[in-house]
């Protein structure tokens, strides 16, 4: 029994670390969820369930690093590992149609980019900083989406004019 309870403890040296851990963990998972609501509720491919894994999993790559004392060269590999990897799950999420002006998905692989960033921000301990990158994010999906249709509008009458 005392070698399962080692295993399942391993890195963990007292009932400090263990709750340092777990808010860690889940905060990770309520800012993850944060964004992928907005993105659901937008009708976005990536959602809850995508952006909660995004933000736990880099989060709980870096608490790792943390935990074994890797130095910050070598986790600064590990973040650098994370953003390449992240990249291709967010270059799955776009879409080059037909029109040269057509791309569907760039704001989605951005939202799964910036989660990432969120996690690994976590997992350092940044958890208020992962906060307000958070709001930041939320404002940036749902305020500027106003912005963005009065730019677009114009650019929309621009294109029936031509044809």
């Amino acid at each position: 029994m005392e070698l399962i309870w080692q295993e399942l403890s391993a890195g963990i040296t007292d009932g400090r670390e263990l709750t340092i851990v777990i808010i860690r963990l889940v905060a990770a998972a309520i800012l993850g969820m944060a964004v992928g609501i907005e993105r659901q509720r937008a009708g976005k491919a990536a959602g809850i369930r995508t952006h909660m894994l995004v933000t736990v999993g880099t989060a709980a790559f870096v608490l790792a690093c943390l935990h074994h004392n890797m130095t910050s060269d070598g986790l600064s590999r590990v973040i650098q590992g994370i953003v390449t990897g992240i990249g291709f799950i967010g270059a799955g999420t776009i879409i080059k149609l037909d029109s040269a002006m057509d791309v569907k998905g760039l704001t989605t692989s951005a939202g799964i980019w910036i989660s990432a960033a969120i996690g690994v921000t976590i997992g350092m301990g940044l958890v208020g900083l992962a906060m307000m990158v958070t709001v930041l994010t939320l404002v940036i999906l749902t305020v500027t989406v106003a912005v963005d249709n009065w730019v677009n509008k114009g650019r929309l009458t621009q294109k029936t004019h031509k044809h």
